[in-house]
């Protein structure tokens, strides 16, 4: 499969690039709407989206450098080489967390109100930097048949090109993408039908949400992150959840006042 979009000779646009670049692009257009609906001072706070996006791709890349390192001390100029694959959207979540907890403090903001509005961007944005993955041949599950493949009804291109080296696999990343856009529709929903939300709620529900779906998509990949012989995503992923069922079912609590600045 031709991973290169656009070829300018000395300068390539590739796929991978193209959708990760479009999925922040979405997310941010959805955040930015939200901020304006929700009459909070978008202009400020657009430039701690604009950092919050820069630290989770610094995360994201840490994080897949991380668990491969022995490849990367090896070929440290990889690093860099982000087009070639190799952003994992835990580390991008813990980047931007991390962040944003910091700033949240510095500048007096609320920080799950704001994750509140964050989430629903940040899922739309997963949903299409997953088509980065289908272009780069990664993120692809078991071997499968020809046949399985067209029962699922799935469209023809991806099919052709789920066939790698003479095996056809299962497109786990079309799987997830799928997921992630209904996990969108859901949180818009919840958002705009549900009035007695708590703050942090849709958080919590993005969380369990987001880690329920991975947690079983990742135990079909072929290519997951390994800690001796566990997945690493899935561990992160019940890690997650747990914090999601708090935020979204607990009533009270010493974080709820902790975050609750300047509502």
């Amino acid at each position: 499969m031709d991973r290169v979009f656009l070829d300018f000779g000395v300068f390539k646009i590739y796929y991978y690039s193209l959708f990760i670049f479009l999925g922040v692009l979405m997310a941010l257009v959805v955040v930015y709407l939200e901020l304006k609906k929700e009459k909070i001072d978008h202009d400020k706070l657009i430039d701690v989206v604009f950092y919050t996006i820069i630290w989770s791709f610094i995360g994201a890349r840490l994080y897949y450098v991380i668990f491969n390192l022995s490849y990367y001390l090896n070929n440290p100029l990889e690093i860099f080489y982000v087009w070639h694959g190799g952003l994992a959207i835990h580390g991008g979540i813990l980047g931007g967390f991390l962040y944003l907890l910091f700033h949240s403090r510095k500048q007096k903001f609320n920080l799950l109100k704001f994750l509140d509005i964050v989430v629903v961007g940040l899922i739309l944005g997963q949903a299409l930097g997953r088509w980065g993955n289908f272009f780069n041949s990664e993120a692809y599950g078991n071997l499968t048949t020809l046949e399985e493949l067209q029962s699922l009804r799935i469209p023809e291109f991806i099919i052709e090109g789920m066939y790698i080296n003479g095996n056809y696999y299962q497109p786990t990343f079309f799987y997830e993408s799928i997921c992630d856009f209904l996990g969108f529709i859901t949180l818009v929903l919840i958002r705009y039908k549900k009035k007695n939300l708590r703050v942090g709620q849709l958080s919590g529900i993005y969380l369990m949400w987001y880690s329920g779906t991975r947690f079983f998509i990742e135990g079909l990949r072929m290519d997951s992150l390994m800690l001796g012989s566990i997945r690493v995503a899935q561990l992160v992923s019940i890690v997650l959840l747990m914090i999601g069922i708090y935020l979204t079912f607990i009533k009270k609590s010493k974080l709820y006042k902790e975050v609750k600045i300047n509502e």
